[in-house]
């Protein structure tokens, strides 16, 4: 018998270890970023093209590569930062396996220029196929020029598994913040299909953070700063009223390294226990310096997760930290003027004060009253006859509430328009089920008591409304659109790159669920109307939360974007548990609920009622 095993040759090889580094344009994205920095740029500018599919381009001012360098750096395993089994134990670079530039030129065609600072001339070379088809000398800059074009091109299959452009946009961009976070002394650029998307001057990591996620933060972080001599803590947290209701703002990283760890999470969670909603996340930018030996980085193929020596120390460090700056956070409002330049050009600072202007100033009762020794505590008097009824608004009134003065304001709905039409739309079985002129009743503001003739059935308000919404969507999205209830005065939504991106790959699937949104330029979005039984004059905050939603959307199975965005809009959009409901408002709903297709169960299968029959409430009570 002939021997069967065989090496593979070394650009099957390479196309194997591809699939592990190089997933999609993303992964390259973060391999050539983090070579950037390891090389010790200043500056690092990435381009990309049709969200990478067809060009990927890193530009940096590091220390460049020799001749002999430029060359090897695409053999297999080849790398400048390991030389004997120790360096794995004490690894302070970022990159250091020396795979992703041989994978990257298994699958893409690749064109290198790079030059050493004291070198005249560089070097240019152009792989492919793990093939170098060319290399010589050439004029360049310092440091080193990657463009990595045509990703896939010699393996269709896994080019045909690629997302949309928007979708793979939305992975380069986070991919970038995270190096780009990781590093705040480095200045980074981000420019797409010609567009620059980000451009981030270095500065302090209070500086970098707002520049990412938005000036909103500015005024609303805590510092964290703990040293120990195991390790150190330091970075930011948000205040709690910056927490929202999905994971959103988040960064651990260790040794500069991005890192996800669930643990680590929960220990930011603790601290931050009875100061925000059980059902809310806060935001955080956190680093733990700790010494390379006490951590293993390269349990996983993207190194995102890490194991620690001694878990439990790195928990309860993190928790103290955390816990320590927020009890400090008696916070005194302050000015930053380091944040925004903008401030230091308006009137008010950079303009003198006339003689007029001093005159009209001090002679202002609020400056004598400051200005007049032992006067901080003295308020000017007011005209007492408007505060004369004061009392009057706390005496009961004298004239009875007429029987409907509370269903007139209850039944103006935030999410959805429960009309009441009685039982109609019931199916036969159903109507028999339901009483015609029952009462119903509202229990804790969350479950509503419906009587049948065979017992009782308590359903959840949410989640009945959940699976209302939910089907009026899904004909939406399968069938007629949704109407469209135009804005009088139409608001403007600001977000983050990541996020407008999100929102640009939105707006047709949206459009269709009854929301009119226009971009506007930089990251600006125009909500020019909202679903007609959407209540007016909170579309900002619901379009935001609605994309966290979208962003976390937490399933094991793989649902289509329309699917995605159907779930979380019902979900948004269904009356919370705590609201009061009018007796036509449960009427309609329940109504409603059973007139459903499937309406015992949620989209993601909790039950929106159970049932008591009466033979079951007689056992209960020995009968």
């Amino acid at each position: 018998m002939p021997d069967i095993i065989q090496l593979l040759p070394d650009n099957i090889a390479n196309q194997i270890a591809a699939g592990e580094v190089i997933q999609r344009p993303a992964s390259a994205v973060k391999e050539l970023l983090e070579n950037a920095v390891d090389a010790g740029a200043t500056e690092v500018k990435l381009i990309v093209t049709d969200a990478g599919k067809n060009l990927i381009q890193v530009v940096d001012n590091g220390k460049g590569m020799s001749e002999t360098d430029a060359r090897m750096c695409f053999e297999r395993h080849a790398t400048s930062k390991i030389s004997s089994i120790e360096d794995l134990f004490k690894i302070k670079t970022m990159g250091f396996r020396g795979e992703a530039l041989a994978s990257i030129a298994a699958v893409a065609q690749v064109e290198l220029k790079t030059r050493k600072v004291d070198d005249e001339l560089g070097s240019c070379l152009e792989v492919e196929n793990s093939i170098v088809k060319k290399q010589e000398p050439c004029g360049a800059s310092a440091g080193t020029n990657i463009c990595m074009k045509n990703l896939f091109f010699n393996v269709p299959a896994r080019r045909n598994f690629l997302k949309s452009n928007a979708a793979e946009m939305r992975h380069i961009v986070d991919e970038f913040i995270r190096v780009a976070m990781a590093f705040p002394h480095i200045f980074f650029s981000l420019t797409s299909n010609g567009q620059q998307v980000f451009h981030l001057e270095s500065g302090s990591l209070k500086q970098r953070i707002s520049q990412i996620l938005g000036t909103s933060y500015t005024s609303k972080l805590v510092s964290v700063s703990e040293d120990t001599d195991y390790m150190n803590v330091y970075g930011f947290v948000g205040k709690p009223e910056t927490a929202k209701k999905t994971r959103g703002d988040q960064y651990f990283f260790v040794n500069n390294r991005f890192i996800k760890s669930a643990y680590l999470n929960h220990a930011v969670m603790r601290a931050f226990d009875e100061m925000i909603a059980k059902d809310s996340f806060p935001m955080y930018v956190l680093f733990i310096d700790l010494d390379p030996s006490q951590l293993d980085i390269n349990v996983h193929p993207t190194k995102q997760e890490i194991k620690f020596e001694d878990e439990k120390i790195v928990y309860a460090f993190v928790q103290a930290a955390v816990k320590h700056a927020l009890a400090q956070f008696s916070i005194a409002p302050s000015l930053d003027f380091s944040l925004n330049a903008d401030i230091q050009q308006m009137e008010a600072v950079s303009k003198p004060v006339s003689g007029d202007r001093m005159e009209s100033i001090t002679s202002s009762n609020l400056f004598k009253t400051f200005s007049q020794k032992n006067q901080a505590h003295k308020i000017e008097g007011t005209n007492r006859s408007e505060l004369r009824s004061w009392k009057d608004f706390y005496e009961p009134s004298a004239q009875p509430l007429p029987s409907d003065a509370y269903t007139d304001t209850e039944t103006e709905n935030t999410s959805g328009q429960l009309e009441y039409t009685g039982y109609s739309l019931l199916k036969d079985e159903q109507k028999q089920r339901l009483l015609p002129d029952a009462i119903l009743t509202q229990l804790h503001a969350a479950y509503i008591v419906t009587p049948t003739a065979q017992g009782f059935l308590l359903v959840h308000q949410q989640q009945a409304h959940e699976r209302v919404l939910y089907e009026r969507y899904s004909e939406a999205v399968h069938g007629k659109q949704m109407p469209t209830q135009q804005s009088l005065f139409p608001s403007t939504i600001q977000l983050g790159v990541s996020d407008a991106v999100l929102m640009q790959d939105l707006l047709p699937d949206l459009k269709v669920l009854g929301y009119l949104i226009e971009p506007f330029g930089n990251n600006t979005f125009v909500v020019q109307g909202t679903p007609a039984d959407i209540l007016q004059g909170n579309e900002k905050m619901a379009i935001e939360l609605l994309l966290e939603q979208y962003k976390h959307f937490s399933s094991d199975i793989k649902f289509t974007k329309r699917e995605k965005l159907v779930r979380c809009v019902a979900k948004q959009q269904a009356i919370k548990t705590g609201r009061s409901l009018g007796q036509k408002e449960m009427m309609v709903l329940v109504e409603e609920l059973f007139s459903c297709k499937t309406p015992n169960i949620t989209p993601n299968g909790s039950p929106t009622y159970l049932e008591f029959k009466a033979d079951y409430l007689e056992r209960m009570f020995g009968k």
